[in-house]
């Protein structure tokens, strides 16, 4: 029970191990999908970077040179304005100096007008800088959101795992600290195991010491007193009557009655099948008391008639085999005689059914000819000739079976005992096939009359006989039924009785070893009686002896006691020196002494109170002794019959000692072989609890590192984002102010 109990509790930690093992890698792989997905944001992250700082290198150049452009705008309107009253002063100086200051116009004007239209190309491409800028950062900030939620999913997730990893690590040392204090405890129990084995091993040795000098001398006496050895030939170990079986043939008994009481219902469906189905012939098709029948169902009728003949004989073959089955004998195939003559009146039988069946087909027919007779009709009275020589092939093939087992019985060499158990399968066979064909003659006998009296010429006495020949079907088909489920219930027992016989041999050799075998039981069973009674004479005669010895006894104390009370009167007599009292002393001594005389030795004439002894005589003397070595004689052979029994006994005990020193040694065999097993258990699990342990250790703290690692990156990615955001926000003031 411990081993079970650990082996199930080794299968449970190890199923939750695969789990937790399976639940482990899809972390492993979770997390291995975050680092690449944060690598790859990572680098998508650095490449906006790279490109922000372009722009932001470009913008610096570009408003470095809108800075430069713009003072020099102002040199030149501060120049111009300067020029401009010198022009009014000057206007009347030549065309040459005008003509100059419109050229340098001019090209200031080109100047400008591409410097302004760089300075609407460089805005439109801040703007739209701008606008990227603010698509990434919303991407970027929605990807944050999500991975923040995905790692607190993580970390909750990495959580759970953490606390069923503690509690399965607790677990498992709870079941260590339990498998270790049972481990204890075996290991006590083994060593207790192994006092009790030497203690048994020592007792064997006495014992085997003891019973091989008994063998010894028993093999001796068997050498020296046993004239020959029976059991070495079959033939004569056949003849030896084996060991009563009572219970058995109350068994065998009840069987048969059963099957005699099936029997008895079996014979009487079929006698009252047979007859109403001659009554049925005499009313149709043609009534015989309107008109004749044909020749064909006249010969049919004659031979129903005659169905009582074949039919009881089955009863009685049956009740003469119930009969031979009593608690004195032996049954078994070579002693059960009866059975042929039962097998013969089967036979019979059949015989009557073949006789009777050509005449059935032809009266169906018959039937069909009529132009009365409806195509329905015609079709119910093809299946049931049908019907009826299936039950006749039943019968024969049921009557072959029973001729087989009847074999035995008769001549032995006509069956091998190997085959009596598929001879016994093939009767439970036919038998369910009885019952099945009789079912079919059921169900399409009760077609054909229903159809029949429907017709408009059906009389009331067919009527009447069709009900009572579906009834006689019905009883057939239920006593077929209980017949077979009767025997299939039986057929286990029947096979194993097959073996019951002489002992150390195959069993029975021929019938008339088995008839010798009955003779011998019977001759073994009167003298059982006989020495019964010879011992029951024994014990009243010891009973009668002993009553003797203490009636003789008591006389031999009766006798002391007259003679002490003699001596008492004549001492009172001399005492008194009176003749009268003397002579009446002398009257009372004889009327004492004659009866005592009468039951020793015979009727005497009273001797003198002087004549009379305290010792007794020889012959008394004699049988005392004689008595006294009876007595003791009696009581040593009831000390030796105690002593036969006690060793009897102590064998026995010496015998169940063995046996359960044989159970010990197994079972110490294989409490060893538990206790391995339970220590590889025990340390392939500490094994596996030690790496375990260190695996969810490890995992635990990649796990921890990879979140710390995790989260400095999405620190510093807030943080650079801030800055972006801070660059973007001054860019966007800087360009507005301009």
């Amino acid at each position: 029970m411990a081993s079970a109990e650990l082996q199930g509790k080794y299968q449970k930690l190890a199923q939750e191990y695969s789990k937790l093992r399976a639940q482990n890698q899809v972390l492993k792989k979770g997390v291995v999908d975050e680092q690449a997905n944060s690598a790859a944001l990572k680098e998508q992250l650095k490449m906006k970077d790279q490109s922000l700082r372009k722009l932001q290198q470009e913008m610096d150049s570009l408003t470095f040179r809108n800075l430069q452009l713009a003072k020099r705008v102002e040199l030149l309107q501060d120049e111009l304005a300067l020029n401009e009253p010198r022009g009014k002063k000057n206007k009347k100086s030549g065309e040459s100096s005008s003509q100059l200051s419109q050229e340098q116009k001019s090209v200031f004007d080109e100047d400008l007008q591409k410097k302004i239209e760089e300075n609407e190309r460089l805005h439109i491409q801040f703007f739209e800088a701008d606008e990227q800028h603010k698509h990434v950062e919303a991407e970027l900030r929605n990807r944050l959101t999500t991975l923040e939620t995905e790692a607190a999913q993580n970390q909750s997730v990495v959580d759970g795992l953490t606390r069923k990893y503690m509690e399965t690590i607790e677990k498992l040392q709870n079941d260590k600290a339990k498998l270790e204090v049972k481990s204890q405890v075996l290991e006590k129990e083994a060593k207790e195991c192994r006092l009790r084995t030497e203690e048994c091993q020592l007792q064997l040795k006495n014992l085997h010491e003891d019973l091989s000098g008994r063998l010894e001398e028993s093999l001796l006496i068997i050498n020296e007193k046993v004239p020959f050895n029976d059991t070495k030939y079959s033939q004569y170990n056949a003849l030896n009557v084996p060991l009563h079986n009572r219970r058995h043939q109350l068994k065998m008994r009840d069987i048969a009655g059963q099957a005699l009481a099936f029997v008895q219902d079996l014979v009487m469906a079929l006698l009252n099948f047979h007859t109403y189905t001659e009554q049925r012939i005499q009313i149709f098709p043609v009534d015989s008391a309107i008109d004749t029948i044909s020749p064909l169902n006249q010969k049919f009728s004659q031979y129903l008639h005659e169905n009582a003949a074949y039919v009881r004989p089955l009863e009685e073959g049956m009740l003469h085999l119930f009969e031979s089955i009593t608690e004195d004998t032996v049954t078994v195939l070579e002693t059960t005689v009866k059975l042929k003559i039962f097998s013969e009146h089967l036979t019979s039988y059949i015989c009557f059914l073949r006789k009777i069946l050509p005449y059935q087909l032809k009266s169906l027919e018959e039937e069909c000819e009529s132009s009365l007779c409806p195509s329905a009709l015609r079709a119910r009275n093809l299946e049931l000739s049908q019907d009826m020589k299936k039950m006749t092939a039943v019968f024969e093939k049921l009557q072959t079976y029973v001729a087989l087992l009847a074999l035995p019985s008769t001549a032995p060499d006509g069956l091998l005992r190997t085959n009596y158990s598929s001879v016994l399968t093939n009767v439970g066979a036919a038998l369910h096939g009885f019952h099945d064909v009789m079912k079919d003659i059921s169900k399409h006998y009760s077609q054909k009359a229903t159809i029949e009296h429907e017709l408009p010429t059906a009389t009331q006495k067919l009527i009447t006989t069709n009900d009572c020949i579906l009834s006689s079907v019905v009883a057939l088909t239920n006593g077929a039924g209980k017949i077979a489920s009767f025997f299939n219930n039986n057929v286990d027992y029947f096979m194993a009785s097959l073996s019951y016989g002489p002992k150390a041999a195959s069993g029975f050799i021929s019938p008339l070893s088995a008839e010798c075998m009955l003779q011998y039981k019977k001759k073994a069973a009167t003298y059982m009686k006989a020495l019964k009674k010879v011992q029951q004479s024994l014990e009243k005669i010891s009973k009668l002896e002993q009553e003797k010895e203490h009636w003789m006894l008591e006389a031999q104390l009766a006798k002391i006691k007259l003679e002490k009370e003699n001596q008492r009167i004549a001492d009172k007599l001399r005492s008194s020196s009176s003749g009268q009292l003397v002579g009446l002393a002398q009257e009372s001594a004889a009327t004492v002494n004659v009866p005592d005389q009468e039951e020793t030795t015979a009727k005497t004439v009273p001797e003198p109170i002087q004549s009379t002894s305290l010792v007794p005589d020889v012959e008394s003397r004699e049988d005392l002794i004689k008595n006294h070595y009876m007595a003791r004689i009696v009581e040593l052979t009831s000390q030796l019959q105690l002593a036969d029994s006690k060793s009897v006994h102590f064998y026995a005990e010496c015998r169940a000692l063995s046996k359960r020193l044989a159970l010990a040694e197994k079972s110490k065999e294989t409490l060893t072989e538990e206790m391995k097993l339970a220590s590889q258990n025990i340390s392939r699990l500490q094994d596996e609890l030690t790496t375990t342990k260190r695996s969810y250790e490890d995992q635990l703290s990649m796990m921890s590192d990879h979140l710390c690692s995790m989260n400095e990156t999405l620190s510093k990615q807030r943080e650079e984002i801030d800055t972006l955001k801070m660059s973007s926000k001054g860019n966007s003031k800087k360009n507005k102010n301009r």
